[in-house]
């Protein structure tokens, strides 16, 4: 019996190396699928953050020209403005200096409108 056993034992080392193997072989498949896994959605976000600033620029382009237009419009408003105000000035310009003058040194002594005169 002790062969007979000897030889049992051996078979279920056996049967339990072989079972190593594939235990192993098992993990290391798993392992490399995990790999596989998060490389495959490394490149998936890769390429949704690719598409989404390709989406961004599109919209950044599309609403940076309206802003331009806007911008142009008033830079226009504001240069014609300028231009009114420099022709006014150059047409009353000398007259309001002159009135200034007058009203500085002619002096007319006056009440003022709001004084009420008492009598006593």
């Amino acid at each position: 019996m002790s062969a007979q056993n000897s030889a049992g034992i051996q078979t279920l080392l056996d049967a339990e190396r072989e079972a190593q193997k594939i235990v192993q072989k098992a993990r290391a498949y798993r392992t490399q699928k995990v790999k596989d896994a998060r490389s495959e959605a490394q490149k998936e976000i890769d390429e949704y953050k690719k598409q989404k600033e390709a989406e961004f620029k599109t919209f950044e382009s599309e609403h940076t020209g309206v802003n331009a237009k806007a911008e142009e419009e008033s830079n226009k408003e504001v240069e014609q403005k300028l231009k009114e105000i420099t022709v006014s000035k150059d047409q009353k310009g000398p007259q309001v200096v002159e009135d200034l003058l007058k009203a500085v040194t002619e002096i007319k002594p006056e009440p003022h409108r709001n004084a009420v005169a008492t009598s006593a």
